[in-house]
């Protein structure tokens, strides 16, 4: 994936994030490597339940709840974005 599509991508999943959780910043200020749980965007793991929800609706495939990779998959916004470049099926 180019850089300019990667970060268009980027861009659509902060823009889902936003949306899906009535965030009060924009997705253009969502930082790629900051961590999403916790310190950073500072979200719980009903948000991240929400965000796998809206992504697996979005993109065509599943975000299993029990999936060990789940920590790393959700990390920062770019581990989001790259996971769902290598397995979005739409």
């Amino acid at each position: 994936m180019s850089d300019v599509a990667n970060r268009e991508l980027e861009l659509e999943v902060a823009g889902l994030i936003v949306d899906a959780l009535n965030l009060e910043v924009s997705a253009a200020e969502i930082d790629p490597n900051e961590p999403l749980y916790g310190e950073g965007l500072g979200l719980d793991s009903i948000d991240i339940l929400e965000i796998a929800l809206v992504v697996s609706k979005r993109y065509g495939f599943q975000l299993r709840s029990d999936s060990e990779d789940n920590a790393r998959i959700f990390a920062s916004l770019a581990n989001l974005t790259a996971h769902i470049a290598a397995h979005r099926t739409c």
